[in-house]
C-alpha cells in the first residue's frame, strides 16, 4: 500500500491478536485508524502502546464497544466518525466471540454460548456496516469510489474440528454476508470482501506478552511449521498483505481470500 495516501480505517477486536497487528502495521505504513474492542484492560494497553509513536486523536483513537449492545455499536461509530471527518476508507469486521471453539457441540451447547457467538461474530459485523455506510459512500477528494469494508472469517467456515459449531456457523454466516452485501453495496460505490484466515500466530500481540517480552515465535515448533505448505505459521502480516491488496483494489469485491499457508489444499489422513 502507498504511504503517499493516508487512509482511515476502523477495526472491531482491535485491542488484541490480528486486530492489533492489523492497527501496529496500519499506522506504521501512515494510515489512521480507530479501533474497538471489548476488553478495557487490553485496549487501554494497546492506546498506550500505540501512543508511544502516534497521536491519539489524530492518528488513532480507542474506544470501547461492546459488540453485541447496538447502542454501543451507534455511538462508537459516532465517535469514530467525528476521528475520520465523516469519511470512513476502510472496514475490518475483525472482532470474534471464540469462548466455544473446542469447548461445545450441538450436543452440550448452552444457548447462551450459541447467541454469543450469533451476535459478536455475525449481527454485529452487520450493523457495524449499517452504522458505517454514511462514512463509506462519501466521496472526498482522495478517491474516486467509496470505500470498502474486508470481513475476517475463517478457513473453519469451509472445514471444521469438533466442537466448533458456533464459531464455524458464524465464520460461514459471514461469507453469505459478505456477498450479499458485496452485490447490495457495489451500486453505491462500496466494495465488500472476505479473508479467510487460517492459523495465524498472534499469541504476542497482547498486554500479557508484552509483559512478559514475548517474541512471535515463542511457543511454535518444527513440526508446526512443517504442517504448512509454506514452511512456517502464518503471521499478522501475512493477513496485513490481504488486507493492502483488497483496500486498494478497486477492481476487486465479492471475493474470498484464503490466508492459510496452504492447509486448507492439504489431504489428511487418519494415523495408522
Amino acid at each position: 500500500m502507498s504511504t503517499s495516501t493516508t487512509r482511515n480505517y476502523l477495526i472491531t477486536g482491535g485491542a488484541r491478536g490480528i486486530g492489533r497487528g492489523l492497527t501496529r502495521l496500519l499506522l506504521s505504513s501512515g494510515h489512521r485508524v480507530c479501533i474497538l474492542d471489548n476488553n478495557t484492560t487490553e485496549l487501554d494497553h494497546a492506546a498506550a502502546l500505540f501512543a508511544k509513536s502516534h497521536t491519539r486523536g489524530r492518528d488513532f483513537e480507542a474506544i470501547p464497544c461492546n459488540l453485541r449492545q447496538p447502542s454501543d455499536i451507534r455511538s462508537a461509530i459516532d465517535q469514530a466518525s467525528k476521528l475520520f471527518n465523516g469519511n470512513l476508507d476502510v472496514l475490518i469486521n475483525n472482532a470474534a466471540y471464540t469462548a466455544g471453539v473446542g469447548a461445545a457441540n450441538a450436543g452440550n451447547m448452552t444457548l447462551d454460548m450459541w447467541n454469543a457467538a450469533i451476535e459478536t461474530n455475525l449481527t454485529a459485523p452487520m450493523l457495524v456496516s449499517q452504522y458505517c455506510l454514511p462514512m463509506l459512500v462519501a466521496k472526498p477528494p482522495s478517491r474516486s469510489t467509496g470505500g470498502s469494508i474486508v470481513n475476517i472469517s475463517s478457513t473453519r467456515a469451509i472445514m471444521s474440528e469438533p466442537d466448533n459449531e458456533a464459531y464455524s456457523t458464524t465464520k460461514a454466516g459471514l461469507l453469505g454476508l459478505s456477498q450479499s452485501m458485496a452485490v447490495s453495496l457495489g451500486p453505491q460505490g462500496v466494495r465488500v470482501n472476505a479473508i479467510l484466515p487460517g492459523w495465524i500466530h498472534v499469541e504476542n500481540e497482547c498486554k500479557a506478552a508484552d509483559e512478559e517480552g514475548r517474541k512471535w515465535e515463542d511457543g511454535l515448533g518444527e513440526a508446526d511449521h512443517a504442517w504448512h505448505l509454506t514452511g512456517r505459521v502464518g503471521k499478522v502480516e501475512d493477513v496485513f498483505r490481504a488486507v493492502q491488496y483488497l483496500s486498494e483494489s478497486e477492481g476487486v469485491s465479492g471475493t474470498e481470500m484464503v490466508v492459510d499457508g496452504g492447509v486448507t489444499r492439504k489431504m489428511v489422513y487418519p494415523e495408522e
